[in-house]
């Protein structure tokens, strides 16, 4: 046995190394997974396609359920004839004369208003019940049959008709015009004054009878509607027309009544009044007499404020500018006499004189202008007021002509406005009594309906091709919402993503392997070349990358819940650490339903209970196993108190002594949720690692037990996702590694006769 474990190791070194080198990478990629996380908003279209692949048969069979029940349905319908005849409508009449009409006259911004009035009226109840009436559509054996086909397929339809019965009878209206208007279309022609009337019926010739018929009812209620109209406004002008009459000749009275009493003559409007010419020639002679008292003003004011001699009319009066001129040469004529003669001198006594006589006429001008210029300001003065005076006089005149005018202008009102509206009546009323005799309709018949020669529905085609589309992306929603609700780790992502672990390694599901547990677990001997083994020296090589010392010494594996492959995952592990040649302790640990001892085939009367109890010491309760250098410590009779014994100084004292003796110590602990024991050997162990089983453990079954190892300062250095289907979930690596592995049980017997 010893010969056949080491064969395949030494077989295997040189792909050894290969795996080495690719398991570096992944390893580099473990210590950092968050440098190679994808975006979350890219879209990644082979995931979406592996979902399809996945959910295949729930794609397939919502799609033949939708297509199939469609198409029988289809099949199921009664064909269904659609008879159309075509329109046209015009906003206005034809103009005969040019008369405006009593019915409303839309203009171009009412257009839209005006056609979909129009289409209203087509479907109104009123134009439904005259065509069931007039085609007596209630009693039409073909007609009432489509209206209750659907009824008929779950036999309502006898009682059906005798409750339209009972309403007819009751005066109520009958169901029947609704069906009528569910059967009607109106279907506008785009850019244009034409409509499409469609009616749908089993019977074709029914149809076609029916939507003539509608045409006919529509033509006829719009020419009752606009005779109704114009009678209606005769009659109600010819009654206004006599009030209206009555009104004028009292207002006419009155107004010439009130006019002889106060002595009122109205002449022509567009003259004014003598009072009014007089108020307005005032009004301008005051304003004229005003700036001339301003000017007079104005220089009075200067002359009384400066010096006489200062003024303009004292600096620009010749008279005094000549005196001036002469004084000032006789000044210059006695200044030069001083020169040579005394002012006592005869000349210069005369010169002296003529100055003086000079000055005496220059002062009897200037005070002669003064006496000017308060003349005049005195005078503007007394002209202004005197306007003044007369203007006041005809405002007075102007106002009491006013006073006596409100009450003519209001009885004049009164009268125009009766005269105005007589006319405006009298001249619509004769229009009206011309145009009510013109019976143009707005209305005209293009094409008429003719029977149709095909059904209009049901299209099996159409409705199989919609089936289709609705078949095949329902069926797509329905899978992508299976796979939402599937909460179970899949893929790596969900590692890295979800529970914040690197992504370990992957280890495949063997469709082909025996069911014995022995067997699976002994995998990694028997056949070495196998994908199971690969995987598990791919995990090997990622854990010796996982920390920058190598692989923790104290190694626990466990899960969250019972039948993951905990137990064979360590077992594979530990042969793969004892393959590459270290000496390695596989401690099971789980105290509850202990499975190592039947994987390798060995007993399981002495182990780690004997230890921990202080029933045995170490070595006695250590075997080695078929694989070399491969030793295991086994649970030993399961105890009632596990959590007690796991929890005491013995097993950390146990750990310790091991990791001195052994390269490698791994072990097999107990499921996480629901027990202690999990969290207490993690606690003790240098490092753990989480196994996932593939599309079966709950992502939130994980993250408790994640947090709860956590809480007890677990070291976990990743997760590992067991029982991988490779060929049918996409994992292309270990499709690709298939190609020297066959599963057969002849290959296999070949491989190891070899």
């Amino acid at each position: 046995m010893t010969q056949h474990a080491q064969l395949p190791h030494g077989q295997n070194s040189e792909s050894s190394v290969i795996a080495l080198r690719k398991d570096s990478a992944l390893s580099t990629h473990l210590q950092a997974p968050n440098l190679s996380q994808h975006d979350d908003d890219a879209i990644d279209l082979r995931h979406y396609w592996e979902i399809i692949l996945k959910r295949k048969w729930t794609i397939i069979f919502f799609f033949l359920i939708i297509v199939t029940a469609v198409a029988v349905g289809t099949l199921l319908m009664t064909p269904i004839f659609r008879s159309s005849i075509t329109l046209q409508i015009e906003r206005n009449d034809a103009k005969v004369v040019e008369i405006q009409q009593v019915t409303p006259n839309e203009g171009l911004s009412d257009s839209r208003d005006f056609y979909q009035t129009q289409y209203e009226l087509l479907k109104s109840r009123t134009l439904a019940q005259r065509v069931i009436d007039q085609l007596n559509l209630a009693e039409s054996l073909a007609f009432t049959q489509k209206s209750r086909s659907l009824l008929d397929y779950i036999g309502i339809g006898a009682q059906e008709e005798t409750k339209d019965t009972q309403r007819r009878k009751a005066g109520q209206e009958s169901p029947i015009v609704g069906q009528f208007l569910k059967l009607l279309t109106i279907e506008p022609v785009r850019n244009s004054r034409l409509v499409k009337v469609h009616f749908e019926n089993a019977d074709a010739q029914l149809a076609t009878r029916v939507v003539n018929a509608v045409a006919q009812a529509y033509i006829a209620l719009n020419l009752e509607r606009r005779m109704d109209a114009s009678s209606y406004a005769k009659t109600f002008l010819q009654e206004r027309l006599e009030q209206v009459k009555a009104k004028l000749e009292d207002s006419e009275k009155n107004l010439n009544k009130f006019a002889r009493e106060q002595e009122i003559i109205k002449g022509d409007e567009k003259q004014s009044s003598v009072d009014s010419q007089t108020l307005q020639e005032f009004t301008v002679a005051l304003a004229k007499v005003q700036q001339e008292r301003i000017q007079s003003e104005s220089v009075y004011t200067q002359m009384k404020a400066a010096k006489t001699q200062g003024i303009p009319e004292v600096l620009l009066n010749p008279t005094i500018q000549r005196l001036k001129e002469t004084k000032a040469k006789l000044e210059a004529d006695y200044q030069d006499g001083l020169k040579t003669y005394k002012p006592g001198y005869p000349k210069m006594m005369q010169l002296e004189a003529q100055i003086a006589e000079l000055q005496a006429k220059i002062n009897e001008e200037v005070d002669n202008v003064r006496s000017s210029i308060t003349s005049s300001y005195e005078a503007a003065k007394s002209k202004e007021s005197m306007i003044s005076a007369k203007l006041q006089q005809a405002k007075s005149s102007m106002l009491g002509l006013q006073d006596r005018s409100i009450q003519y202008n209001v009885l004049k009102r009164e009268a125009d406005t009766n005269r105005q509206l007589y006319e405006g009546l009298l001249h619509r009323y004769k229009e009206v009594g011309v145009a009510g005799g013109i019976g143009i309709n707005n209305i005209a018949i293009v094409d008429k309906a003719e029977i149709p020669n095909h059904p209009f529905k049901p299209k099996l085609a159409i409705n199989l091709l919609v089936a289709a589309f609705l078949g095949l992306f329902g069926g797509i929603a329905l899978a992508f919402l299976f796979e939402h609700l599937d909460d179970t780790v899949k893929h790596g992502e969900d590692l890295e993503r979800e529970l914040h672990l690197p992504l370990l390694g992957l280890i495949p599901y063997l469709k082909n392997a025996s069911d014995i547990s022995k067997e699976l677990a002994m995998e990694l001997v028997n056949d070495p070349r196998s994908a199971f083994a690969e995987s598990f020296r791919s995990l090997r090589t990622s854990l010796q990358f996982s920390t920058p010392t190598g692989v923790p010494k104290v190694l626990m594996v466990t899960s969250s819940s019972m039948g993951e492959g905990k137990s064979t995952t360590a077992l594979s592990l530990a042969i793969a650490f004892a393959q590459a040649g270290k000496n390695v302790l596989l401690i099971d640990a789980d105290l509850r339903k202990a499975s190592l001892h039947k994987k390798l085939g060995m007993s399981n009367e002495r182990g780690l209970t004997n230890l921990l109890a202080g029933e045995a010491q170490a070595a006695d309760v250590t075997s080695t196993t078929p694989v070399p250098q491969l030793y295991a410590m086994f649970s030993g009779p399961l105890p009632p108190n596990p959590a007690e014994l796991l929890s005491s100084a013995k097993m950390a004292t146990l750990l310790s002594l091991a990791s001195e003796k052994f390269d490698q110590v791994i072990i097999d602990g107990p499921p996480v949720l629901g027990l202690a024991d999990a969290p207490l050997l993690g606690s003790l162990a240098e490092a753990t690692v989480m196994v996932c089983e593939f599309a079966a453990t709950r992502r939130g079954y994980a993250k408790d037990a994640i947090k709860r190892l956590r809480a007890t300062r677990t070291h976990i250095l990743g997760g590992i996702i067991t029982k991988v289907d490779a060929f049918g979930r996409g994992y292309g690596y270990y499709q690709n590694n298939y190609y020297y592995y066959d599963g057969s049980p002849e290959a296999k017997a070949q491989r190891q006769s070899a």
